[in-house]
């Protein structure tokens, strides 16, 4: 795990080493046990190391191949890479060290970009062929492992974060308005822009090829398919997905350091700390809780601390634990933004505080993303699948249901200041987009649900990997994820519906009063989602677990933003001077807010993003650059 930058001239012009390592430089918090800059004409690769496996200097970036022909810089982790070396060393390649860098650049010096579909793991790299002077940049499946890219005339900057590129002194910084429609709207990106003009997350699944004379080409090697195909017994599929959950979870537990596991009370984590308690003595545990003395409603159980506590005592786990409190978003935002960049999904400072906690005791952790949205975990959010009886019908309920912070009849108000630049933006394209391969297979209530499946696996797990990473790296700290192993990712795509969410047929209800005359009353109940999963994962944990209503890893901060962190909230976006009012109108964002603060709607994930986007704008942004 580490951090990767560089730059390619297609032009062949020479790369500065300085530039280099000053890009280097600005990611040195994801790479503390070392760093590398190679720099050969036209090329020049930066690293950071986060020293997880091979420790000794054999595991050194940038690395070359013995011929000298290709060149790597790779940021990730393989955790088939020792079955992978044996079958290169059967077809005749010889390796100098044990770590997985040198196993994948040989892999790829063997077969090419076909080596892609073979790697199990989680990966950013950049490898330079010096004979073809051709740079190949690569994504990992999934996108657990984040790489943005920039062109600056004929020349490409890459990095593991947008950081390493605004270091470069040639490039000039600049909001990218057209993203932050997309942000307002979903608060998350469903395309590869950033709110850095000119930035671009390369997809997860993706390479990207670039050599002088030729146009860039993107290749899609590996893209979310969910049908149902597996037609085994009920009880079969429960013990094929046991031992591949077993299995992926002991693979993800190859390291030369220690590894520790994050445990938030709910069941996702508490199965992954079972199995990998069963295989590390003494196995360090980490949660995060909330002071929920002024919270109300639903919001008064977010602190799962009793449960990860009874589990850490059935585990046997050194556990330590943080309570957060209403003032520490606050304390954390500064850094918490620095770090993260671009905003994603969710209130993430929460993230940020376990993986602070976590870095304090080892260099790795297991996190739990990936089983609700593999599995089904979120029930209610299929209704308008359920329900839907075309396929536009279906993009336009999910779309609704997808607009997380300012409805579109409100963004033309909030976005006067800057309309004019944006008003060709239509969001609802941007959304029926993620389905652009799907409109002509849907027929049955269970195809809508997979498809709503592949959506909340492309957008939302992406985002939520993408703030994982950010957060602990910040930390010198490498989360690994287990559910998101190739072989169980495989399985759960091919489960049938039924086995995830029940029978449909079973679910949906006539009812006159409803628009479609449909609703499904069954996706109110947040426990009946994920169930193969469930019943899998309650062979490790306590019953009050396995049966407990789905909640996320969220602080109240509905309840706080209306109290305790109310003066917080109007310093920052009652203040006639704050940034955001440059690209936002003052009076359409205070509406809104009012709406959250009088208990009239809950716009704590609005409320949030403006706080969010206040602080990014002055730490990355000078005046008239927005």
């Amino acid at each position: 795990m580490c951090g990767i930058a560089g730059v390619f001239d297609l032009d062949g012009r020479p790369a500065a080493t300085a530039v280099v390592q000053r890009m280097t430089d600005a990611i040195a918090h994801r790479g503390p046990d070392g760093e590398g800059v190679w720099v050969e004409e036209g090329c020049g690769l930066g690293h950071r190391r986060l020293a997880i496996i091979d420790l000794s200097e054999g595991g050194r970036q940038p690395m070359a191949t013995p011929d000298g022909r290709y060149v790597i810089t790779y940021n990730g982790e393989l955790y088939n890479f020792q079955e992978l070396r044996t079958e290169l060393q059967g077809r005749g390649r010889r390796f100098a060290s044990r770590s997985d860098t040198e196993v994948l650049l040989a892999a790829f010096a063997e077969w090419g970009l076909s080596a892609l579909n073979r790697f199990n793991g989680m990966f950013a790299f950049a490898i330079y062929d010096r004979e073809e002077r051709r740079l190949t940049l690569a994504r990992d499946r999934y996108g657990v492992k984040p790489l943005y890219v920039a062109r600056l005339g004929d020349r490409v900057l890459f990095g593991s974060e947008i950081k390493a590129i605004l270091a470069h002194p040639g490039f000039e910084r600049r909001l990218d308005r057209e993203a932050l429609v997309e942000y307002l709207t979903f608060q998350n990106f469903f395309t590869d822009r950033t709110l850095f003009k000119g930035v671009r997350l390369l997809p997860p699944g993706t390479a990207l090829v670039f050599e002088p004379g030729r146009e860039p080409r993107e290749h899609l090697y590996w893209d979310y398919d969910f049908r149902e195909e597996l037609t085994d017994p009920l009880p079969e599929l429960e013990e094929e997905c046991d031992r591949l959950f077993a299995q992926a979870v002991s693979r993800q537990l190859v390291s030369d350091v220690d590894v520790g596991s994050y445990l938030s009370g709910g069941i996702d984590s508490g199965a992954i700390t079972a199995v990998a308690a069963g295989q590390i003595q003494g196995l360090r545990t980490f949660t995060v809780g909330f002071d929920t003395r002024s919270a109300s409603g639903l919001e008064l159980g977010f602190d799962e601390r009793t449960k990860s506590e009874y589990m850490s005592y059935l585990f046997h786990t050194e556990h330590y634990q943080m309570v957060l409190k209403a003032g520490d978003m606050e304390r954390a935002m500064t850094s918490l933004v620095r770090h993260l960049e671009e905003p994603r999904v969710g209130q993430s400072y929460p993230n940020f505080y376990a993986a602070k906690l976590a870095s304090r005791f080892g260099k790795v952790v297991l996190a739990g993303a990936g089983g609700d949205e593999l599995f089904g975990g979120y029930p209610w959010r299929y209704y308008r699948a359920v329900v839907a009886d075309d396929f536009e019908h279906y993009v336009d309920q999910y779309y609704g249901f997808w607009g997380r912070l300012i409805p579109n009849s409100s963004l033309h108000k909030v976005l006067a200041p800057i309309w004019g630049d944006v008003k060709h933006v239509w969001t609802r394209d941007i959304f029926r987009d993620v389905f652009k391969h799907h409109a002509d297979t849907l027929t049955r209530p269970e195809d809508y649900v997979n498809h709503s499946l592949y959506m909340e696996a492309k957008t939302f797990l992406h985002g939520l990997l993408v703030v994982e990473d950010k957060l602990s790296m910040a930390h010198g700290l490498e989360s690994r994820v287990p559910f998101l192993d190739n072989d169980l990712v495989d399985f759960a795509m091919r489960l049938p519906v039924s086995v995830k969410l029940g029978n449909l047929a079973d679910v949906v209800a006539m009812d006159e009063n409803t628009p479609g005359g449909k609703r499904a009353q069954y996706f109110e109940k947040t426990r009946d989602g994920k169930l193969l999963l469930r019943s899998v994962l309650g062979r490790y944990v306590p019953e009050e677990v396995s049966g407990g209503v789905k909640q996320g890893f969220s602080a109240p901060d509905a309840s706080w933003f209306r109290g305790e962190s109310i003066d917080y909230v109007r310093r920052v976006l009652y203040d006639r001077k704050a940034r955001i009012y440059d690209v936002l109108d003052r009076e359409a964002v205070l509406e809104l807010v009012e709406e959250h603060l009088d208990g009239r709607q809950n716009r704590r994930l609005l409320v949030w993003s403006l706080l969010y986007l206040e602080t990014f704008l002055g730490e990355f942004f000078s005046e008239g650059t927005v």
